[in-house]
């Protein structure tokens, strides 16, 4: 789910006269809108919530704010080039997956989406390029992650939305329990976040991560980290030093440039929240309408 700036450029038939396409699926309506700015890219909207922008041209090309942070963060994970292995909870259109598969040939992707009939839609749609090592599960991001071998991904990427909240049991200690458990010793959990004043949902999320990991960023726009509105931020935490310094020169050059913090200042702003267990953890909240206008 993308929110504020990170959202669509605009609701309007694309180049060359192309028509939106609708369809029902299990979490409400989805509308592949196009691009009016793109040839051949779409936005996926479930509900008139945006989830995803796809380039089909040009998978490379990362529309919504939090997308190219986390663009930034499969760039920064290996070498140029390198293969990674890759989870994907919460499928969307595939966008973060098919980023990979442009800029690291050969890389093994596995992506869990619950949604079976969001799945078959985007296949349909938005088909993905056959040479591109992606399975794609229909299943619970949670079930589906219980399934990864031990020690098997360089990065678990969360960016799971039923309707716009990110569902409870995947907000938990015993969540990223089974995320460390499917990591390398050198991977990356990275988590697509979104919260609104007073930020209490994403004070809780660093708390739980720093439970489970030694290093902790998190990159935010700066009116959501001064809690004046509601959006994004993208959470990385592994358990070896994270190239911060390069994270933050990248997010700081973004169209819409974001702001990273770690270390104390991290702890600071957390402000004594405690970590999220599984029998106290609810869903993110419910954004605003004001955020999809």
């Amino acid at each position: 789910m993308v929110a504020g700036k990170d959202r669509n450029k605009g609701r309007q038939r694309g180049r060359g006269g192309a028509e939106a396409v609708v369809g029902q699926v299990g979490g409400g309506l989805a509308e592949l809108e196009p691009d009016r700015e793109r040839p051949g890219a779409w936005t996926l909207l479930i509900d008139g919530a945006p989830q995803s922008h796809v380039d089909l041209g040009d998978p490379a090309y990362l529309d919504f704010a939090y997308q190219r942070r986390i663009g930034h963060l499969i760039d920064l994970a290996a070498p140029a080039r390198r293969p990674l292995n890759v989870v994907h909870l919460g499928g969307g259109a595939f966008t973060l997956a098919r980023y990979t598969a442009a800029s690291r040939p050969r890389s093994a992707q596995q992506v869990v989406e619950i949604d079976a009939a969001l799945v078959a839609f985007v296949r349909e749609h938005l088909p993905l390029d056959p040479q591109a090592r992606v399975r794609v599960r229909a299943a619970d991001a949670r079930a589906g992650l219980a399934k990864v071998p031990d020690g098997w991904a360089d990065l678990v990427i969360a960016d799971v939305f039923s309707g716009a909240r990110t569902p409870a049991h995947l907000t938990s200690t015993e969540f990223l329990d089974d995320v460390r458990r499917a990591l390398a010793p050198t991977g990356w959990y990275v988590a697509n976040l979104a919260d609104g004043p007073p930020l209490t949902h994403l004070r809780g999320q660093i708390a739980t991560a720093a439970s489970r990991f030694t290093e902790l960023a998190l990159a935010a726009d700066p009116v959501v980290w001064r809690g004046k509105r509601f959006g994004n931020a993208v959470l990385v935490a592994a358990d070896h030093e994270l190239p911060v310094a390069e994270f933050t020169r990248r997010v700081a050059s973004d169209p819409h440039p974001g702001r990273v913090e770690h270390g104390r200042a991290l702890a600071d702003f957390a402000g004594g929240a405690t970590p999220v267990a599984d029998a106290s953890a609810v869903a993110s909240p419910q954004p605003p309408p004001s955020v999809f206008r």
